[in-house]
Order: C-alpha cells, then structure tokens, then sequence
C-alpha cells in the first residue's frame, strides 16, 4: 500500500524509504525460510532503493541501503554454490563504509564492520589460502573497538559471534590450535550476552558453533571427552533451531553433528 501511495515518480526519495523498509523485511524473512526467493526479492528491493537513495544525494541513507543490501547478497551467498553472491556483499559492505565513516557514525561503522568480517568469512571458507579469513578476523575487531559489552551487550556479542566464525575457519586451515582456542574464546564472550532465555535462537547458534571448534580441537589433541561435550553443544544447536523453525541453520547443524559424531567415533574406536 504504501509503494501505490508514495509512487517512484512523486515522492521518490519516500518510495526509497519504503523499497529500503521492504527489502530489509524481506531479507529478515529469508533468513528463515530455506530456498532464495525472499532473499532475491530483498535484493531487488535494495537495488530499487538506490537509484534514488544515491551517494551524491544522501550519503548516509546510500550507505544503510548498501549495508542492507549486503545482508541481503551474504545470505543469499550461503545459500547458492560459488562466490558471486558472497563477492557482491563484500562490495555492497565496503561501499556502505565509504560514507557510512567511524568519525560520522561510529556504532554504524561498526556494524558494516561485523557484517563485513562474516561476508569475508564466508568467502574465505569457499576460497582457497587464508587472506581472506585474515581481512575477516581484522574487520570483526575493529568492529569491537565501538561496539563494546558496555554500549550495546548484543551489538557486542554478535560481532564476538562473528569474530569466532572467522578464527574457526582461519583455524580449520592452520595447524596447531591456536586459532581454535581464540575462536572458542570469542563464542564464549559472547555467549555472556547471548544467553538461552534473552535469546534462544542465537544462544543455539554460538554454543553449537563453539560446540564445531571444540570439536576440531579434540580431534588435533585427540581427546575423546572433549570432543563428547562438543557432539552435546551441537546437537542443542540442532533441537533449539528445529524447535525455533530456523530451516537453514537446523540444517548447518545437522550436517555439523553427522562430522561429529563420526570424528568422535574414530576417537573411541567405535
């Protein structure tokens, strides 16, 4: 109703608005569907905001759309094979940081930041070497310098979340455990803030993604306890976004607690 009344052609930087509105929306209800579609309706619906949401004309507005837009392609991205999707979120984030500057707007700069460090590693995953999951940690961090546990716990907790997703992939690809155990740390951080009863869908998914790199530790130091006490954080992951009606991240960790059970059983000798 509101695209019919606020037309492209008469108030179009209202139609922008609402397009921005539309795709975000669309991108929030992609994240738990499983399939694309929503999430390409939702980039479409980004990309419509900007021809007239442009940087010439409203710098900051460009840089949310931008923003938005990456969420939009970086979900996608996990979604589709390849690194089309993952590579244009990446893009959409850096340019959302043109604008979207430290100086101007510290805690938006800081949640480009997160975003892009979890597009980055992403990519990296898909990708070979580890450049990419380096540039992910380094942007994860610097999101931390503006979102601290004291300004915004949450804010915080999720770029902790991310941060781990990082180390753990860095780590899968180094020897040693160095980055396991810093990935671990950082999902355990913001487990502080993310716990069951304030947020159950992301307490699921920081515990069950700790749950993977404890899991990789106990196979590289071969300690079978370990790995049994990581095999129980990620079936919690599993029923708590079964229950929560989480398609996509159910099925990440169905597929996590298969591996697992199998590592823990070539540890035991089953």
């Amino acid at each position: 109703d509101a695209l019919e009344e606020g037309t492209h052609e008469r108030v179009p930087l209202q139609w922008a608005l609402t397009q921005t509105n539309l795709g975000l929306a669309l991108s929030r209800l992609g994240e738990r569907e499983s399939g694309g579609e929503r999430l390409r309706e939702a980039v479409e619906a980004c990309r419509d905001a900007l021809k007239e949401r442009t940087r010439e004309r409203v710098p900051l507005q460009w840089a949310t759309t931008q923003n938005n837009l990456g969420l939009a392609l970086l979900t996608l991205g996990e979604r589709e094979p390849g690194t089309e999707r993952l590579l244009e979120a990446v893009e959409a984030y850096r340019d959302a940081l043109k604008e979207g500057t430290r100086e101007r707007v510290p805690l938006q700069w800081a949640m480009t930041q997160s975003n892009l460090g979890n597009a980055l590693s992403r990519l990296g995953e898909r990708e070979t070497g580890t450049e990419r999951l380096l540039e992910a940690v380094e942007a994860c961090r610097n999101a931390l310098e503006e979102r601290t546990r004291e300004r915004v716990p949450l804010d915080w907790a999720m770029a902790q979340d991310n941060l781990g997703g990082a180390l753990r992939r860095l780590g899968e690809r180094e020897t040693g455990t160095e980055r396991l155990l810093e990935a671990v740390e950082a999902y355990r951080d913001a487990l502080e803030e993310r716990t069951r009863e304030r947020v159950p869908l992301d307490w699921a998914m920081s515990t069950g993604d700790q749950g993977v790199a404890l899991m990789l530790i106990a196979e590289r130091i071969r300690d079978a306890t370990l790995a049994e006490a990581a095999v129980a954080q990620i079936e919690v992951a599993l029923v708590t976004t079964r229950e929560g009606d989480f398609a996509s991240a159910a099925a990440f960790y169905e597929e996590r607690l298969h591996l697992a059970r199998t590592r823990l059983d070539r540890l035991t000798d089953r």
